[in-house]
């Protein structure tokens, strides 16, 4: 019997491999040395005119930490086809491993086919990414500031933020600067509070505002303070070019002929004029924002991450995937192997956090289902699930421009109901019993 001869075949001839680091680069060419090249933007232009005098058309190369940004920028710009891959894809790198053999073995591999790009948003979408990731840093340091801000009250035994739910509020601010500017009577610090905290609870926050008022920890609220309303300046200065940027894409789109109204943003509103309408043309009047547990502000975060174009992912199982919320499956045989956990995408980390703010509501169908698979799987099971729910709408609703609808809670106990009682059928026929509804 005639052995079969398996043999890979080259299919990119004209490929070049490079291993990037941050003071130099090494470029593997079909039939040549490695050459290295400094980081500096006059060696990538070297860089480049080398590739062009090897005929090199397609260029992969590892995405190690941010320094490939540039030089991916560049041979792009250049007209190369650039394949940027994971580092886990090219780590298996046979003998000891050297930058040379590196960029050697990200040759071999793409002149064979064997690399597969990831994914890699359009150049507006990538502008946006860094306003809005930027965006996200600043609130999350201004977040920090009003912990702080707690910490110091603490040390005076001021319990406004136990009674207040967030003293970076309206009253909680002004309370907080009253304290500042040295005004420590509780009787006349409870007068800044809004009419609704006064009708509520207005002994309570007068008796939370008696301290033992300490100079050092004065001083250390006033730096948080100072602190986070910086912050808050950045944020607002972001928004400013998200909002210039978002005019500048959107200018020659046409309105889409309806647009529903958006929903109230309750936690760090974007400060976005005509943010909807301009969303709603990027997505040519698909409205995901409507989606139960997401705003314009998450749909603006996600757009900012994979774009407009979802012809990325063929499926829906292709988009979950690669956002980190597809089931994991480690099995060879009957023996089930133990992997890491795999962390996910940003983008999938905001349908979890979107899935989050699921778990306590009381109307619709997405909380109950969170809710039922929480009781039988844990928390953590339950919110990847939710969240790939959210993202298979999503991907739906931007493909296919299926209107989501909310049909509520109700509608989702009676279809498991009816689930329950079809399951429980057949489990008698099985079995040779007849089910009979009890008379009521």
């Amino acid at each position: 019997m005639a052995k079969l001869k398996n043999k890979l075949q080259v299919i990119n001839e004209h490929a070049a491999g490079i291993d990037i680091g941050s003071r130099q680069i090494f470029i593997s060419v079909p039939n040549k040395e490695v050459k290295s090249f400094y980081t500096f933007t006059s060696s990538f232009n070297n860089a480049i005119t080398y590739l062009k005098e090897n005929n090199i058309t397609s260029v992969a190369m590892e995405s190690t930490g941010v320094y490939w940004v540039t030089l991916y920028v560049m041979l792009d710009q250049a007209g190369f086809d650039v394949c940027l891959v994971k580092s886990t894809m090219v780590k298996n790198v046979p003998g000891r491993k050297t930058d040379v053999a590196d960029c050697q073995w990200i040759q071999q591999l793409h002149s064979y086919g064997l690399l597969r790009a990831s994914f890699i948003p359009d150049d507006n979408t990538r502008k946006i990414r860094s306003y809005v990731r930027l965006r996200r840093t600043n609130i999350r340091l201004g977040a920090d500031n009003i912990q702080r801000a707690q910490k110091a009250l603490d040390l005076m035994n001021i319990k406004l933020h136990f009674v207040i739910n967030q003293i970076n509020g309206v009253s909680g601010m002004r309370i907080i600067k009253a304290i500042l500017s040295g005004e420590h009577d509780p009787l006349k610090l409870v007068d800044l509070c809004d009419i609704q905290i006064l009708r509520k609870k207005k002994d309570l926050v007068i008796e939370s505002l008696y301290g033992n008022f300490r100079e050092e920890q004065l001083f250390a609220l006033k730096q948080a303070i100072d602190a986070y309303e910086f912050y808050q300046k950045q944020v607002l200065d972001c928004d400013k070019q998200i909002e210039a940027l978002l005019n500048n894409i959107t200018f020659n789109i046409p309105y889409p002929k309806s647009i529903k109204k958006p929903k109230p943003i309750r936690h760090n509103k974007p400060q976005i004029d005509n943010l909807h309408p301009s969303l709603m043309k990027l997505t040519n009047g698909n409205d995901p924002s409507q989606i139960t547990g997401m705003t314009d502000s998450t749909l603006l975060q996600i757009i900012s991450e994979v774009g407009t174009d979802m012809s990325k992912w063929p499926t829906v199982k292709h988009f979950t995937s690669w956002l980190g919320l597809a089931p994991n499956s480690h099995q060879s045989g009957i023996t089930k192997k133990k992997k890491l956990f795999r962390h996910n995408s940003i983008a999938g980390q905001i349908f979890r956090i979107s899935a989050q703010t699921l778990v306590l509501s009381k109307y619709n169908a997405l909380g109950a289902f969170y809710r039922r698979l929480q009781a039988k799987k844990g928390k953590l099971t339950a919110m990847k699930a939710t969240a790939r729910k959210l993202a298979v709408i999503y991907y739906n609703v931007m493909t296919k421009g299926v209107e989501y609808v909310e049909y509520g809670i109700n509608n989702y106990e009676q279809k498991i109901k009816e689930q329950r009682i079809k399951y429980l059928q057949k489990q008698a026929i099985r079995y040779g019993f007849n089910l009979t509804p009890l008379l009521e």
